[in-house]
């Protein structure tokens, strides 16, 4: 952990023991009204202190139990958090996830939208206090500005994606009992895509400790430009190939990124000097928890593996098999990224089964899965991605990389191929291979491998045996979805790539079948709508 990244944690907790921002930590309907007073006059030293709060809501948005995490990973192609003899059944909603049966009512659209305004209320918040002079700022305020105006965006980013039609709050001063109006999709992407643009001329050009963890720099800024022309698309009905492009390529040209030589050395513990990240969510174990997948994903028995500190949970979130069959077994992502395998304690004693009819057996993860109802023990390739240190707490160290080099790489390649280049979009996912393989002719992509369609054994898929088959083969550019998919595994991309593939509500899997073309959207919580009547559902809920 760098000293800036560990004082914008600090910061964070010093700010709300203090009670200096009154940060809010009640998730209520009443976020958009709220006025406080700060009394706090900050020093050049406290510029840290004072957007910590701003930025600490992207930790539960993103990877809390019912976080953006688990919507944008459970209800896809890749993973499941399927019934197992301990449990993982809970109110039925991990089920629901996975088939496409969520409704108004569940806590995932829930929590995502209220941690996402909660984000946004604490920028309006900071912004207020910066700009009225409330809280004056000795230096650098136009910056500090473009930055809280670029970190809006961010959340409204996750608003956009998930919900689609928002309300669009800009200002913290608002009337009692002010209740905002409803924006189109459109009008959203709009405004992020303005407050980004505005604030970019006034943001830095270093990337370094300075930066880290903040949408400080233009390249922050950069990324989710390219993240926002890149679905440009499915948000707005019109194709922004060429403004990815451009985007992607100011971060490239800027020269201040660059791949890792391995993979995986982008999830290490202390991952936060690794030159592959433009942005990342920082956790820390003490000073920023809540980075509990290893806890959702393996079996109390690993506790012996990791020496960790606490019992694992049982092992709810697993591969789907459909997904870790579309692998060439040379990939190394494919143990990199994924736990398998005879399960070992750290002293190399094998471990065995507790729960059901593996009891006293061989822990072994196999590449199987009955279905989303039932599991056994073993079933199942477990999240690895994320280095899991030796005496881990309930929460990892690990920084969580929204945006990094090779996702600019690979935007800037599928907007290429969608413009028909298809030879300088395939050079671009060779290079992103190559880390991944041990000979050139394993690494290596040609355009025409890239026009073919998916190796993915879509269809309905029980005790391992897909029937009926619907396979991939139709699915246009299938070959580079796939190729997102082997790279961005348990990063929470899944879901946005395969609805801008025509995947994600077309074609069916383990014990999910298509449930509506709606799905894309979530709804608007219940509890929303019951006190704003400005608001309407969104179709199909």
């Amino acid at each position: 952990m760098n000293t800036i990244a560990k004082s914008l944690r600090v910061s964070v907790l010093a700010a709300t023991a203090l009670g200096l921002f009154n940060a809010c930590t009640k998730l209520d309907d009443e976020s958009y009204n709220q006025i406080v007073t700060s009394q706090f006059t900050p020093t050049s030293q406290d510029v840290l202190a004072l957007i910590g709060p701003a930025y600490s809501t992207w930790r539960p948005l993103y990877l809390e139990f019912n976080g953006v995490y688990r919507i944008n990973e459970t209800s896809t192609d890749e993973t499941v958090t399927p019934a197992r003899p301990n449990g993982w059944v809970d109110d039925g909603s991990f089920r629901r996830l996975h088939e496409h049966k969520w409704t108004a009512l569940d806590a995932t659209p829930r929590d995502a939208w209220n941690q996402s305004f909660a984000g946004i209320t604490n920028c309006n918040r900071v912004l207020f206090q910066v700009e009225s002079g409330q809280v004056p700022v000795p230096t650098g305020k136009e910056q500090l500005i473009a930055e809280l105006r670029v970190l809006r965006a961010s959340y409204y980013y996750m608003l956009c994606d998930l919900f689609g039609n928002v309300p669009i709050v800009d200002r913290f001063d608002v009337p009692a009992g002010f209740l905002p109006e409803q924006n189109t999709r459109k009008q959203v992407y709009d405004f992020i895509i303005k407050e980004v643009t505005e604030a970019l001329p006034l943001l830095s050009d270093a990337a370094d400790a300075t930066t880290y963890g903040r949408f400080s720099n233009k390249w922050t800024a950069q990324a989710l430009l390219a993240k926002m022309y890149l679905n440009a698309q499915v948000y707005t009905g019109q194709a922004e190939w060429v403004k990815c492009i451009a985007a992607c390529d100011a971060v490239i040209n800027s020269g201040k990124y660059a791949l890792e030589p391995i993979q995986a050395n982008v999830f290490k513990t202390q991952n936060e000097g690794s030159k592959e990240i433009i942005f990342a969510i920082p956790f820390d174990e003490v000073y920023a928890t809540g980075f509990r997948v290893h806890m959702q994903t393996l079996q109390p028995q690993n506790q012996a593996t990791y020496n960790a500190q606490a019992s694992m949970w049982g092992g709810g979130i697993c591969a789907i098999p459909q997904f870790i069959n579309t692998y060439d077994p040379d990939d190394t992502r494919l143990r990199q990224n994924w736990i398998q395998g005879q399960q070992f304690s750290s002293s190399g004693v094998p471990l065995v089964g507790v729960f059901g009819a593996f009891t006293g057996k061989p822990l072994i993860f196999t590449n199987t899965l009955p279905g989303i109802d039932n599991s056994a023990e073993v079933d199942g390739f477990r999240v690895g991605k994320f280095e899991i240190k030796q005496g881990v707490r309930v929460d990892l160290s690990n920084d969580f990389p929204l945006f990094r080099y090779a996702d600019i790489l690979m935007m800037k390649a599928e907007s290429l191929l969608r413009l028909s280049q298809t030879t300088q979009a395939a050079d671009l996912v060779t290079q992103v291979r190559r880390r991944n393989f041990a000979t050139a002719a394993k690494a290596t992509v040609t355009a025409a491998d890239l026009l073919r369609g998916s190796v993915y054994q879509y269809g309905p898929a029980r005790n391992n045996v897909v029937s009926p088959v619907e396979g991939g083969a139709d699915i246009q550019y299938g070959r580079f979805l796939d190729e997102l998919g082997w790279e961005f595994t348990a990063e929470g991309h899944r879901r946005q790539d395969m609805i801008r593939f025509g995947v994600y509500t077309k074609k069916s899997w383990l014990s999910h079948v298509p449930n509506g073309d709606y799905r894309t959207l979530m709804p608007i919580p219940q509890n929303v709508l019951n006190t704003n009547a400005k608001l309407k559902q969104n179709p199909g809920y």
